[in-house]
């Protein structure tokens, strides 16, 4: 009797370890799959019908829509880059800056995304905070020094910090946290978020 209780439990624990297995294994697969389902729907919305071949084609081509994308913003990336695009893009962000609405969120964006593609090697924008809690350690993105009322009220010089969360870093939370308790950290911005991406199993450069 007890021989065959050994066998059970022994079967039952064989049956859970799979299970566990499974989901580590069905785990990236998943994430990547929902990842790259999400930035079909993206790229599919990007592409206006007119020039989208799916459009026209009698079955759709999976993935299409991210090879124009790509292409697209590659050849815009190029011709903001010459003399005649540039005076393009300076027309199209002053139309944004003069429209009362649309000002406020856009210059948000600019400056958001100026702060996280700064190319001056100088400028460290990987930061090691203690957060949620004290002994607990997050990396975060500082995007600049708060010069708003928050700090004169608190008496304190603060920095923004951009929280992400994993694995999707394009959501997350604004934290301002005081100067001296911030660590630069020398990761370069694309490390840092494959770290946040991969939940810390991707080892960064030293």
């Amino acid at each position: 009797m007890s021989e065959i209780k050994k066998r059970k439990t022994s079967f039952i624990n064989k049956l859970r370890n799979y299970f566990f297995t499974g989901v580590v294994v069905l785990i990236p697969i998943g994430i990547t799959l929902y990842l790259t389902k999400f930035i079909i729907q993206v790229s599919s919305k990007l592409i206006p019908k007119e020039i989208n071949p799916n459009h026209y084609l009698p079955f759709s081509i999976p993935g299409l829509e991210i090879v124009l994308s790509i292409f697209l913003i590659t050849l815009v990336g190029g011709l903001s880059l010459s003399f005649l695009g540039k005076k393009i893009l300076q027309l199209i962000d002053d139309l944004f800056k003069k429209i009362p609405f649309l000002r406020t969120i856009y210059t948000a964006i600019v400056q958001m995304t100026d702060s996280f593609t700064n190319k001056d090697s100088t400028k460290k924008s990987v930061v090691l905070v203690e957060y949620p809690r004290k002994g607990s350690w997050a990396v975060g993105f500082a995007t600049k020094k708060n010069k708003t009322e928050i700090s004169k009220k608190t008496n304190k010089s603060l920095i923004n910090v951009f929280m992400p969360t994993t694995p999707n870093p394009t959501s997350g939370f604004l934290l301002m946290f005081p100067e001296d308790e911030i660590i630069y950290l020398d990761m370069t911005f694309e490390e840092a978020s494959k770290f946040i991406v991969s939940a810390g199993t991707s080892d960064p450069a030293n």
